[in-house]
């Protein structure tokens, strides 16, 4: 199984880092040159390569950490996404919801890749504490997961699991997406929720 992280702001970073504690390898990239984000990546540790948008995008599982808006340019960066499952940590606060067709931001998104399984996640706790090491007091930090795709959720909550997380599935994009969504001027009711699950 291989890993991309596209987009390297604080969030990408965030989750860069969470695969760098526990040794898993993934890419990261932006549009940009992958030269320029050399430095950040050796600096977080050796499991961080940074690669092309078009290297990056060959890997199984991409999480998707860029600005709402620039979603579409790295949706033409494959024609299709058949076989790929994407982790939507979007967010489209101040997206009015009318250019959305109403619908759930990670179900807009979901229409720009075609074939694709998309997976909303990550997405509902700030950079800074997603940065965190998930580990809290002897339980671990919560990560919320919705998707229209059974599978791909469960493939999604075993990852998360892997990268220290306690994963808590809210449903499908329609239902428990929206308490992890923000469009408009609203967030969803568990945004910003840090909660700890204790086994």
């Amino acid at each position: 199984m291989s890993y991309a992280i596209i987009g390297f702001g604080k969030i990408g970073h965030a989750l860069a880092r969470a695969f760098a504690r526990n040794g898993i390898d993934v890419s990261v990239a932006t549009t940009r040159d992958p030269e320029s984000l050399a430095a950040d990546a050796a600096a977080i540790g050796p499991a961080i390569t940074p690669k092309t948008l078009a290297e990056a995008v060959k890997a199984n599982i991409i999480f998707l950490a860029v600005r709402f808006e620039s979603h579409p340019d790295v949706a033409k960066a494959l024609s299709t996404w058949q076989g790929k499952t994407i982790v939507d940590v979007t967010n489209a606060f101040g997206v009015p919801p009318e250019q959305l067709g109403g619908q759930p931001s990670s179900r807009f998104i979901a229409q720009a890749f075609p074939g694709a399984r998309l997976v909303r996640g990550f997405n509902h706790l700030i950079a800074a504490t997603l940065d965190q090491d998930p580990a809290v007091h002897g339980g671990r930090r919560v990560v919320f997961l919705a998707s229209d795709d059974d599978a791909a959720a469960a493939e999604i909550g075993t990852l998360a699991e892997n990268l220290g997380f306690s994963p808590i599935n809210l449903g499908g994009l329609s239902e428990g997406g929206l308490l992890v969504q923000a469009r408009g001027n609203s967030w969803g009711r568990l945004i910003f929720k840090d909660l700890v699950k204790f086994d």
